[in-house]
């Protein structure tokens, strides 16, 4: 389980001092954004009562805070921004995340914009018709089993939000990387792959938009660089961890 732990600064700011506040911490988040202990922070505002202010920090860890980041250079020029409202602070207390977490339905998963299960069943039935055909990947998969594709189907849906099906019924990220092993993957068998599927993605009618694709793109570099490595001569099995969920990264599907 992740280290991380997220500090939470709650403020109650007079409205008078409100503008003062906010320049003050945005001066101060130059600092934080050049804290290697800090992962990501926001400061918000409530709505209700324009006077309380929430400062969510996530750090590495409880001690990279305290012990790494409070005794920098970098904490003395944030502490000299800020310095003017710690009296205004109500609570400042770090929190660890719990089990109990996960996603609204505000944005489709990358499962669903796609078009489902069925759009990923088009995609690899498309995709290992090319690789058979293609000189460089056929070599690859001579010893290919009638259900690959369709496997590699469950895989892929479950990657990008949809049911955990490949984890339940084919042994999750274990059994895909085993997969790999002794197969001496090339870089330019790698990089045709990466270039079929995404041919295959315009031939099965999975969506085009920008946002989609770079998406999609991002896990095929990612999970194809893992499979080199994986086929190597050095390569040591993961620890037990289970199937990557991928999600948009930094743009939303886009919905004009």
């Amino acid at each position: 389980m992740t280290t991380q732990t997220v500090e939470y600064i709650r403020y109650r700011i007079p409205e008078d001092r409100s503008a003062e506040f906010l320049a003050a911490y945005t001066r101060a988040a130059v600092q934080l954004a050049a804290a290697p202990q800090c992962v990501n922070y926001e400061l918000a505002r409530c709505e209700e009562d324009f006077e309380h202010y929430i400062l969510r920090i996530t750090w590495t860890s409880t001690e990279d805070h305290l012990e790494g980041f409070r005794s920098s250079d970098l904490f003395s020029d944030f502490l000299t921004e800020i310095r003017p409202y710690v009296g205004d602070i109500e609570e400042m207390r770090h929190y660890k995340p719990t089990t109990v977490r996960g996603t609204g339905s505000s944005v489709p998963t990358l499962y669903d914009w796609a078009g489902g299960a069925s759009a990923f069943t088009r995609l690899t039935s498309v995709f290992y018709d090319k690789v058979l055909k293609d000189d460089l990947l056929a070599p690859l998969f001579a010893d290919l089993a009638p259900d690959h594709a369709e496997h590699v189907a469950l895989w892929l849906g479950e990657v990008f939000g949809g049911p955990a099906t490949y984890s339940l019924t084919q042994g999750g990220h274990g059994h895909m990387v085993a997969k790999h092993f002794g197969k001496h993957i090339t870089e330019p068998q790698r990089r045709r792959w990466v270039n079929l599927i995404e041919d295959a993605a315009d031939e099965a009618g999975l969506p085009t938009d920008a946002e989609f694709r770079s998406a999609f793109l991002a896990y095929v570099e990612w999970g194809t660089r893992l499979a080199v490595y994986f086929s190597g001569p050095d390569a040591k099995p993961p620890a037990e961890q289970p199937v990557p969920r991928w999600t948009w990264g930094t743009m939303p599907p886009y919905q004009g």
